[in-house]
């Protein structure tokens, strides 16, 4: 069987973004790896072939009418919209149309019922941006990965008037707020954003509507809300999200705008809703042409499958999605026809459209020749079932190096769908090695109580769901006990540090934007005072203890793994200073180490990164890990 070398990172082209017309005309967003530009290129296609040639277009939404899309491209400065007349099926890309020309940019564009307007959210600033000047700081919410020190940047809702090109921005006393969604009938616009003053510390964001006659908006649910969407018959809104603010799963909440009882669509399946976001796959709820239903995207069991309930209430039934499988996006048309974008065992991603009737077809396909990931389950010694995955080459016998690979979080799961983020699993399965992903607690998929038992207890409550799978493995003779290696990146990177800090049986590890020293992070990460008030369970001064023994620079005089640490030097949400810590402390130690730093890389970098830094991390996990083979 051909395998994938680490250089197939800039051939592999994955379909996103699908957008279907009123008449089932579907658009899509095709990403794919510039090798000699060095970034990623973004452009329309149809299943015939591109519609426009980028290099950064994406965002494609249709017009009521099905005679235009909108869409977003960066072309010099940050992106804005734009629109293409859809003339049949020669569609010249010089037709396209710029429609925005904010100094910041705009967000995904929202069409109005009527076609007349779209709404997008669009960063605003109180003033000129002096990057040399002084930053003053006065809130927890001064930073963000990806964008840096936001100064006095806020983002707020705005509106497109087709008819006469003028924007206009209808919040202001929010500081930032989330995509809007139109109302049946035009007039109004829901959107979620910080509740009050003091969301850096509660972590509070409502659901808003905003009537656009008036100006005026009123909360319609408080606590942890996402994307919404309405009604058909525009009485109530479909929250993704939470009434608290406490870790746990986000329903599809019912919340209607009387004030009525709220209610929770998806509580029967005691699962995740993902409304999707980079790295955790999913789709925004839509309802169906019927206005019967709303579909809407679980995590089960590792994979992410789309499920129909009725807004009446009633059970759930799941829509598309199997063993092995992943829907990262979907679009609906008016006539119940459905596109998606899913990853299998086979294909990096998929466009494959559904039938009302359930009839599947293709419309493209990233599909390569994959060793596959088999299915495991493991009982560790408290009794507690741990799911997983091991992948080694067909036919493969006796015991093998093997390598254990934990996933981020902790709140999110591996499948056993095709990764084309970590290609080390296929190029060292080929290679005569074992490769093993768990879902262990903590993981999104197996119920609430799965997925809240690390809370409070980081490393504590899931560390034997990683050694006795591994123990059993090796009783199994499948692994060698003496060629045992380990890496993860995020939480996966702490769980790294945290196990060769307990246990001394990896030969080698590789930590990937690791914590290495929980109160360091509450107080530096941009996200830091929620992770250690929602993960953690208190603040550093309330519970000392707790962040000592949950630190795994507290035992680093333990260690004695060989070690690589992966870092991306502009990553805010695992701090730099926290690969840095775990390498110093090495190093003095003479414990083999090395630290790789990626200039610019924020912390999502592994997935949406430069293409020759996401081919680097492949190739020196490989590396390092072999280094004795060589």
């Amino acid at each position: 069987m051909t395998h994938l070398r680490i250089d197939d990172l800039y051939d592999i082209a994955l379909p996103q973004q699908p957008a279907v017309s009123p008449s089932g005309e579907v658009v899509f967003v095709l990403r794919r790896a510039d090798r000699d530009a060095d970034r990623d290129v973004t452009a329309l296609w149809r299943a015939e072939g591109p519609l426009t040639s980028g290099p950064a277009d994406r965002a494609p939404a249709w017009s009521p009418d099905g005679r235009t899309i909108a869409f977003l491209r960066a072309a010099d400065g940050p992106a804005q919209i734009w629109l293409l007349p859809m003339r049949g099926d020669a569609v010249p890309e010089e037709a396209a149309e710029r429609v925005t020309a904010l100094p910041l940019g705009a967000g995904p564009p929202r069409w109005s019922p009527d076609g007349t307007a779209i709404a997008f959210t669009a960063p605003v600033s109180s003033g000129p941006i002096d990057l040399d000047a002084p930053i003053e700081i006065d809130r927890l919410d001064y930073q963000a990965d990806g964008a840096g020190l936001l100064r006095s940047v806020t983002t707020q809702v705005h509106v497109l008037d087709l008819t006469t090109g003028e924007v206009t921005q209808v919040t202001t006393r929010h500081r930032h707020t989330g995509d809007p969604a139109w109302s049946p009938d035009g007039t109004r616009l829901a959107f979620p954003a910080a509740l009050d003053d003091d969301t850096d510390l509660t972590g509070n964001l409502a659901a808003y509507v905003l009537d656009l006659e008036t100006g005026a908006d009123r909360v319609v649910l408080d606590g942890s809300a996402g994307p919404a969407t309405w009604t058909p018959d525009g009485r109530a809104l479909l929250i993704v999200g939470r009434r608290d603010t406490r870790a746990g799963h986000a329903g599809l909440l019912l919340a209607p705008l009387d004030g009525g009882p709220v209610v929770d669509l998806a509580a029967g399946l005691d699962r995740n809703v993902m409304p999707g976001e980079t790295g955790y796959p999913g789709a925004r709820p839509q309802v169906t042409g019927d206005g019967r239903a709303v579909l809407f995207c679980v995590r089960d069991a590792g994979r992410t499958d789309l499920y129909r309930v009725d807004l009446s209430g009633g059970p759930a039934r799941r829509v598309l999605g199997e063993a092995g499988h992943v829907v990262s996006e979907a679009a609906l048309a008016p006539d119940g026809i459905l596109v998606a974008v899913r990853s299998t065992p086979t294909s990096f991603g998929d466009l494959v459209r559904v039938e009302p009737d359930g009839g599947t077809r293709t419309l493209y396909s990233g599909a390569r020749p994959l060793l596959p990931y088999r299915e495991r389950v493991f009982t560790v010694a408290d009794g507690t079932t741990v799911h997983g995955w091991l992948l080694r080459a067909p036919g493969a016998s006796g015991p093998q190096p093997l390598l254990l690979d934990i996933h981020g979080g902790p709140h999110n799961a591996w499948s056993g769908s095709a990764d084309p983020a970590r290609l080390y699993h296929q190029v060292l399965a080929a290679r005569g090695w074992s490769v093993l992903v768990l879902n262990t607690r903590g993981s999104d998929g197996y119920g609430e109580a799965f997925y809240t038992a690390t809370y409070g207890a980081w490393g504590e409550a899931d560390a034997r769901d990683f050694l006795d799978p591994l123990d059993e493995l090796v009783r199994d003779g499948l692994a060698d006990p003496a060629r045992l290696a380990v890496t993860g990146y995020s939480y996966g990177g702490y769980m790294t540090c945290y196990l060769t800090a307990h246990d001394d049986r990896f030969a080698a590890a590789v930590a990937g934007a690791p914590v290495s020293d929980v109160t360091a992070m509450v107080g530096t990460a941009d996200l830091g005072h929620h992770i250690g008030v929602r993960e953690l369970a208190a603040e550093p001064w309330a519970a000392p203890e707790r962040y000592v023994a949950q630190s795994p620079l507290t035992r680093v005089g333990e260690v004695r793994t060989p070690t690589l640490l992966l870092q991306g030097v502009a990553d805010l949400r695992c701090p730099i200073g926290q690969s840095q810590q775990w390498f110093a402390a090495l190093r003095e130690r003479r414990v083999p180490t090395r630290l790789v730093l990626y200039p610019g890389a924020a912390h999502e970098f592994l997935l949406t990164g430069r293409p020759s830094h996401r081919a680097d991390y492949n190739r020196r996990v490989i590396d390092w890990v072999t280094r004795e083979e060589h």
